[in-house]
């Protein structure tokens, strides 16, 4: 099973950015799919997008696209998430989570998250 651990979120002026971490452990890292979501107050998990294994694809929702950008590093076991351009409305709690093959996800256990917090 694997284990996630996220981090690097803050308070940050809108138009700023932020780089999230997810640092892995208990699975060979190149073994399965990672995806970021988030969860804003009195609302539903929404995922942002996914990479694959490889590190070859990735996609986006629509919310995101553009201004988000998922990778990850094998020398360290860890993805990112590099978040530019933040809006108010991206506030919420970030985290990762490993993905199947047909990025759905493994678990239904969420992490601690990380808070993002956008101000106007």
């Amino acid at each position: 099973q694997v284990q996630l651990i996220e981090s690097g979120g803050g308070l940050v002026q809108a138009g700023g950015s932020l780089r999230l971490s997810c640092a892995t452990s208990g699975r060979t890292f190149s073994a399965y799919a990672l995806g970021w979501f988030r969860q804003a107050p009195g609302k539903d998990y929404e995922q942002l997008g996914a990479i694959s294994w490889s590190g070859g694809s990735t996609f986006y929702s629509d919310s995101v696209k553009g201004r988000f950008t998922i990778s990850r590093d094998w020398a360290k076991n860890t993805a990112f998430l590099q978040m530019n351009s933040l809006k108010p409305e991206d506030t919420a709690v970030y985290y990762c989570m490993a993905l199947n093959p047909d990025y759905s996800r493994q678990s239904d256990t969420w992490g601690q998250g990380t808070q993002v917090t956008v101000s106007s």
